[in-house]
């Protein structure tokens, strides 16, 4: 965005921070439309099998209009950081309300995260996809199936953690709750310490996918493995990291 469409756009904001008129307010939606594009941009790549272009444009840009009604000039930051924000949440939102597998698979999934803490507890230490295998009693290329396929809830189960912490700081409810604040700050410092006891790889994974913006296809390159590994190891360590936040 260039210098003359910031200052038409902080002009927009002054009459509608004056008026609240349902034109402005139109005008600022269209004049933002281009952040929906890019957090769905962003997004594509992990919920593309699970979901049309479009029908995250469609939620993106809901979080546009809902971030534009209530922006305020006292969040101390630019609406576009507070608009990628809650446009995120909304498609987050929505991916979270799908329904993404069969009763039998979610058997299989509850079948591997209960071997996987009965493993862990009794070795002290993060079993293989091989030992849990062969503690359920099947191929190892069974355990990896399902584990590709717990991506999603995992994913938009991370995605969600992330979305709460950055919101933390907008949402009213937490500024007068302090059990709410509380609970929040509890989960966010849960969140932390189970990324920084990943191992340097998942760790790597993990940062710079979710907080440095890097495609697997990029993280591959950097790692020097394939596309397909990283996504195994993301599948596992979301998994992983899931079983811990939950416990």
């Amino acid at each position: 965005m260039d210098i003359e469409a910031l200052n038409d756009a902080d002009s927009l904001w002054e009459q509608y921070f004056e008026t609240r008129s349902e034109e402005i307010r139109n005008k600022l939606i269209l004049n933002y439309l281009y952040i929906v594009n890019i957090v769905v941009k962003r997004l594509m790549p992990q919920y593309k099998d699970y979901s049309e272009k479009d029908e995250l444009i469609s939620c993106g840009v809901l979080g546009l209009i809902d971030a534009v009604n209530k922006f305020d000039k006292s969040f101390g930051v630019k609406f576009q950081t507070y608009a990628s924000i809650r446009i995120r949440g909304e498609i987050i939102d929505y991916m979270r309300k799908q329904d993404w597998a069969p009763t039998s698979l979610r058997s299989k999934i509850s079948s591997i995260k209960k071997a996987y803490e009965t493993l862990e507890a009794n070795l002290n230490r993060r079993p293989t996809e091989k030992e849990i295998a062969d503690y359920l009693g099947v191929k190892l290329s069974a355990v990896q199936k399902v584990l590709q396929k717990t991506l999603m809830f995992n994913l938009v189960y991370f995605e969600s953690m992330l979305f709460e912490k950055e919101t933390d700081e907008f949402a009213d409810n937490y500024k007068n709750d302090p059990y709410q604040q509380i609970e929040s700050e509890v989960m966010s410092e849960a969140l932390k310490k189970v990324i920084e006891s990943l191992p340097e790889r998942e760790k790597m994974v993990i940062t710079l996918h979710y907080y440095e913006g890097l495609t697997m296809r990029n993280i591959a390159k950097i790692l020097e493995i394939s596309e397909s590994r990283v996504s195994q190891i993301h599948s596992r360590v979301l998994m992983e990291m899931r079983i811990k936040l939950e416990n």
